[in-house]
């Protein structure tokens, strides 16, 4: 999820936790150790782009990495709070539960999350976009509504838990609208005699009105999109995966790096004598037939025998104005 939902998270753990004994600085110490697993992204900046990318939510949002980490964290806050008699145990706890309700929470969206590395396997149940704000907003005016009250308020635990509650069964309502609109899609796939090997389900950004899905047939991919606004069937658009374009590459590493990174979910496309990657686990920016465009495309190039991948810098401004104008338009309904 986003910085502001992880440090809203991490905020009402650790005020839950020892919020009674240490007041709002458990909210702050919840906030700071909240953001520590997506400091990969920092030290991803030392690294070349794809990489920084293939390792994203990798060690860092780990269970090993938190075993590890929370007694360090653990011992540095019995330090700073020893004042307020917070024992080892307790400040190696709060550090493990605010650590690993961050990974908990980015499982729920479309990207990766490695909880068992070095495992190479990803979990993501795709219920909710990376921002959505009816999971953070009313969160945070929980949040809010507690620190305004004194540490031995019984006020501030009841305001906080609400919040927690709230928040929780809002990602757990993802889950659920998700499984009707896949039963949507199944069922529409069904009509039209299209079979197939796998059905991804994802919302469009900010809301959990409208969907899109990746279907995988054998020689490529049929996506599409609902709204509980509906009035029409559901309409689908083929995508070849045309991987025969890269038949000569196979072997090189950054293809299979870029493989990985996609989850199998990619498709080749040659544009202006480029050679194109898509990752389609983000979607697609434009759905033209003729000028497809994807969230993620990386131009394939051969220089002195190395094959090297460099991703295409297409989302701008205006094009992302002009694509949530489109979403907005398209949530009310086909």
């Amino acid at each position: 999820m986003d910085s502001l939902s992880q440090i809203v998270l991490g905020a009402g753990v650790g005020n839950e936790i020892l919020g009674k004994k240490i007041g709002n600085k458990a909210i702050l110490y919840g906030a700071i150790i909240g953001t520590i697993p997506d400091l990969d992204v920092l030290y991803g900046k030392f690294l070349d782009p794809l990489t920084a990318t293939d390792i994203h939510r990798g060690f860092s949002h780990s269970v090993l990495f938190f075993l590890v980490l929370s007694p360090i964290l653990g011992w540095i806050l019995q330090k700073l709070e020893r004042k307020n008699k917070v024992n080892f145990k307790e400040a190696t706890l709060f550090s493990y539960l605010v650590l690993q309700t961050h990974a908990l929470l980015d499982l729920f969206t479309t990207w990766g999350t490695q909880l068992f590395w070095p495992l190479e396997n990803r979990y993501s149940l795709q219920s909710i976009f990376v921002i959505d704000p009816l999971y953070t907003l009313p969160f945070l005016v929980f949040l809010i509504l507690s620190m305004k009250k004194k540490k031995d308020n019984p006020k501030r635990l009841f305001w906080n838990r609400i919040g927690l509650i709230v928040s929780t069964s809002y990602l757990f309502l993802t889950l659920l609208v998700q499984s009707i609109v896949t039963n949507k899609f199944e069922k529409q796939l069904e009509e039209k005699n299209i079979s197939y090997q796998e059905i991804v389900v994802k919302p469009s950004p900010f809301n959990i009105i409208l969907w899109t899905t990746n279907v995988k047939v054998e020689n490529g991919y049929y996506i599409g999109d609902y709204s509980f606004f509906d009035t029409k069937p559901i309409q689908f658009q083929f995508i070849p995966k045309q991987k025969e374009l890269i038949t000569d590459y196979e072997n090189e590493a950054v293809i299979k790096q870029l493989k990985r990174i996609s989850e199998g979910w990619y498709c080749i496309t040659q544009k202006e004598n480029q050679l194109l990657f898509n990752d389609l686990r983000f979607g697609v920016m434009n759905t033209e037939p003729n000028d497809l465009q994807f969230s993620f495309s990386y131009q394939i190039t051969e220089e002195k025998g190395e094959v090297r991948a460099m991703e295409l810098p297409n989302k701008n401004r205006e094009q992302a104005k002009k694509l949530l104008g489109k979403l907005w338009v398209r949530l009310w309904g086909n």
